[in-house]
């Protein structure tokens, strides 16, 4: 009963939304090419024939697309987000101006915000903040954001959760994951882009946000791997005054990144920043596999120093060292042009079926990198590379990555960011160096000696487990009284020995075999 009222309710939010925005997708040549249009209802068809005769003096589809999932509500506007990075479901230009959503929402009173702090911490304001300004500098759809000073004369940026939040998107996610249950049932050449899968990533996503506490151990964590490092600076944390709906951070000043006639006037080096920026980026992805996953140019600066600050860490992005690899391999086999080598990464991380020919891929990988790398340098656009490729690879059964959308998403972002500081610079072309080293060192002697060493030493801490299993079943005779003839004793006992000595055999030829690597690498130095 429960179940058939939910559906009930989600289906009349999707009669209310598919109107609106049904009628906007329609229009596109994407969704509704002219051979489907002239089969399709009168309605569709005169529907059509009506905006496209004032489509001259009106707003794109994608535009308007935009501006109906802002109406919609925060939770939309993370989705057109992401969908943002879909070019090869939505077109291209649906996807540029999906791109343009900006996470902005009227601020709500400062008597509210200061009821939840007061509320989280159980303190009167005063006793937290000498100073807290009433306006609000930034508002979001989780979250807005308060500049204060401590007792000690410390300035802070307090973010606190919007009031309610935690139930809208809690109902809209509902209404998603039901969706994507029922295309993933009734639309199976959809299920290769694992809607259920998306939908869960932008709830992992929405779920981190919900808490503060998790923002700010992004933030730490972010101090750690930059520690020492001058070209990112992240603001610290103040533990003491924040919680799951407050967090306070260091107040950071500076320009907006993409505000070049103000970095220009300040005496900063555009190209230096650039450098920077790819130096950054490829830090995040490649070295640690924890990344910014929000870099917009709201939330990116550059202080008096030169660095880089970022603030709001509410969405992050993990990939592991496989990802990593298969990314890594991917961009360098692009910027090569070694398209063979780009299939056979995609094949090699499973991400294409086997049955799939490694020939027909590389071919269909080469109509995608000529276009774009036969343009100047300045104008080849690797978050568009990647639109054009998951649109291909739908023809050869590649399922969609979903820890990969944040990255595209995240990619995006930095390259608009550079092409708006300079034109003529390529951003990924300065980080190439960087990629480039990072695969030597990660698949060099060294990196293998290491991994060596590793597997080695877990190994041997499971030495004692094996011992300890073999005493256990000792024991277990013995309380079971299992009675054995002298002679089958002393097999088993033989038996015992033979085995533990093809244990330790291996740990004596792995030690040798570390002895020379190291020996050979002192050597080659």
């Amino acid at each position: 009963m429960f179940a058939a009222l939910k559906s009930a309710r989600n289906l009349g939010r999707v009669l209310r939304i598919g109107w609106r925005i049904g009628l906007i997708l329609i229009e596109n040549e994407a969704f509704l090419p002219a051979e489907k249009a002239a089969r399709a209802s009168p309605f569709l068809r005169l529907w059509r024939r009506f905006r496209q005769r004032r489509k001259g003096a009106e707003e794109r589809p994608g535009a308007r697309l935009a501006a109906a999932l802002e109406r919609l509500g925060p939770s939309f506007i993370k989705l057109g987000q992401i969908l943002s990075t879909r070019a090869d479901l939505l077109g291209e230009e649906i996807a540029a101006d999906l791109a343009s959503l900006q996470d902005r929402l009227p601020p709500f009173p400062a008597s509210a915000a200061k009821a939840i702090i007061e509320a989280e911490f159980k303190r009167p304001l005063e006793s937290l903040y000498a100073a807290f300004e009433e306006k609000a500098v930034a508002a979001a759809s989780i979250a807005q954001v308060h500049f204060a000073r401590t007792a000690d004369g410390r300035e802070v940026a307090v973010k606190v959760l919007r009031p309610g939040i935690a139930l809208a998107f809690a109902r809209d996610l509902d209404l998603f994951r039901w969706l994507a249950r029922l295309l993933e049932r009734f639309a199976p050449s959809a299920r290769r882009l694992k809607p259920v899968e998306v939908v869960e990533t932008l709830a992992e996503v929405v779920e981190l946000e919900m808490d503060l506490r998790l923002e700010a151990a992004a933030a730490s964590e972010l101090v750690e791997n930059f520690a020492g490092d001058q070209s990112l600076r992240i603001p610290l944390v103040d533990w003491e005054r924040t919680g799951q709906s407050v967090l306070t951070l260091e107040r950071v000043r500076g320009i907006r990144i993409d505000d070049r006639e103000a970095l220009l006037a300040a005496g900063h080096d555009i190209g230096a920043l650039l450098a920077k920026a790819g130096a950054v980026f490829f830090n995040q992805v490649f070295r640690d596999g924890f990344f910014h996953a929000d870099q917009h140019p709201g939330n990116l600066f550059v202080d008096e120093e030169g660095r880089i600050a970022a603030v709001d860490f509410g969405i992050m992005g993990r990939l592991d060292p496989d990802t990593r690899s298969f990314l890594a391999d991917m961009l360098i086999g692009f910027l090569k042009h070694d398209y063979r080598r780009v299939a056979e990464v995609h094949f090699a991380a499973g991400y294409v079926p086997p049955r799939r020919s490694v020939a027909a891929f590389t071919q269909a990988c080469r109509s995608i990198g000529e276009p774009i790398f036969g343009k100047p340098l300045e104008e080849i656009s690797i978050a568009r590379l990647l639109a054009q490729l998951f649109r291909v690879t739908g023809q050869f059964e590649m399922e969609t990555q979903p820890q990969l959308l944040l990255l595209q998403k995240t990619m995006v972002q930095v390259e608009a960011i550079g092409r708006r500081l300079d034109p003529s610079v390529n951003i990924w072309a300065l980080a190439r160096p960087l990629i480039e080293s990072w695969l030597r060192e990660s698949r060099g002697p060294e990196a293998r000696l290491r991994a060596f060493s590793t597997e080695i030493g877990e190994t041997i801490a499971r030495l004692p487990h094996l011992v300890r299993q073999f005493e256990a079943l000792g024991e277990s005779w013995a309380r079971e009284g299992v009675l054995m003839h002298a002679e089958s004793l002393a097999a088993e006992a033989a038996e015992r020995a033979r085995h533990v000595a093809r244990l330790l055999l291996p740990f004596w030829v792995a030690a040798a075999a570390l002895v020379a690597i190291a020996l050979a690498l002192f050597l080659t130095r």
